[in-house]
């Protein structure tokens, strides 16, 4: 059994994925808290840190890529387990700020020795330089939703067309705190699941 004091959160955007590891997780004797997304992550994380985060990677609003860029930046003493069914273990994403990635389907035993192996091994990390995790953002239609890695809070700006602007390291600043904020845009437009910016409206 897990010493109880260990909480995780399990972050994913399918209600029986998370009400899944909550059950299991629980049953191993760990404090398991869930979010829907990245958002609610960052929210949850507000009031209580986790010891350790378990995310999908392809989320609505706020995806697993730039949650873990924030909290690797914010937070580098949680250690963080990437899940994902989009890749196999060999071709893991670039750019994941995870300490293990899980390729979905899994064996929950492997898993479960993972978590331990990070809760009770990890070291603690120095902060990463801020050149070395930028944040990943997703497209949504015409516009990117930027959360702030110093102030947590999120704002958006106007998509750009531009392919050559896409998988490139971008920055502004935090229109709250004036940070600023060095960011990628996760994906290309026309990439399945994400919607097309409009060229044309209709009358």
């Amino acid at each position: 059994m897990a010493n109880f004091h260990y909480r995780l959160l399990v972050v994913d955007d399918e209600p029986a994925i998370r009400d899944l590891f909550q059950s299991s997780l629980s049953t191993e004797g760990y404090e398991v808290g869930i979010a829907k997304d990245g958002f609610a992550a960052l929210a949850q994380m507000r009031g209580a840190l986790p010891d350790l985060i378990l995310t999908d990677l392809k989320m609505p609003n706020m995806s697993g890529f730039e949650l873990l860029s924030i909290v690797r930046r914010r937070f580098p003493q949680i250690p963080a387990i990437a899940i994902s069914g989009e890749f196999e273990p060999a071709l893991a994403p670039l750019g994941v700020l995870a300490d293990a990635f899980f390729a979905k389907p899994f064996r929950f035993g492997e898993l479960l020795a993972k978590v331990a192996e990070l809760l009770q091994d990890a070291p603690p990390r120095p902060a990463v330089k801020r050149d070395k995790a930028p944040v990943w953002v997703p497209r949504n239609g015409e516009y990117y939703v930027i959360t702030c890695t110093d102030c947590l809070r999120s704002f958006s700006i106007p998509a750009e067309n531009d392919l050559r602007a896409l998988r490139e390291m971008r920055t502004l600043e935090c229109i709250f705190c004036n940070a600023v904020v060095r960011f990628i845009v996760e994906e290309r437009p026309e990439a399945s699941g994400l919607p097309k910016a409009k060229t044309e409206r209709s009358a």
